[in-house]
């Protein structure tokens, strides 16, 4: 197993790093301020209003996707070679970019297809997963030989 590298350490993959953590951070914003965060952050009306309820469902949704987001940086920040390699480090980091850019690029069949469906959020939240994407791709391409 190699030890982590600081002084080669990836910017992309570490600003990668940084970007979910972020997102992760704001998910749980989300649970703390409830109701007129999942408004404001486009999670729909029906989240809002089950959370406003006391419903715990909200909460379980935004709280797995939460998680899944702090893994993601701690796989950018593996990969940038901050921390240890953590299992299937290679395979993970493809499937994050991947998932992020085809996040990103979902506006435009939906633009295609049901341009009546395309809101501010989705406009916004398909441009901050591109480049999300766009960062982690970069990132993955500078240290694919030493993964």
């Amino acid at each position: 197993m190699r030890e982590p590298v600081n002084p080669g350490a990836n910017p992309y993959l570490l600003a990668g790093a940084l970007l979910s953590a972020t997102a992760a951070a704001l998910h749980l914003a989300v649970i703390v301020f409830g109701a007129p965060w999942y408004r404001f952050f486009g999670a729909g009306e029906q989240m809002a209003r089950l959370a406003e309820a006391g419903s715990i469902y909200p909460a379980l949704v935004t709280l797995a996707i939460a998680a899944m987001l702090v893994v993601w940086s701690l796989y950018a920040l593996s990969g940038a070679g901050l921390i240890a390699p953590l299992p299937l480090l290679r395979p993970a980091l493809c499937a994050i970019t991947a998932v992020y850019l085809m996040r990103g690029l979902v506006i435009v069949p939906l633009a295609w297809f049901a341009s009546a469906s395309i809101t501010p959020f989705w406009i916004w939240s398909s441009a901050i997963c591109l480049v999300y994407g766009i960062v982690h791709l970069v990132g993955l391409v500078q240290t694919w030989a030493r993964l």
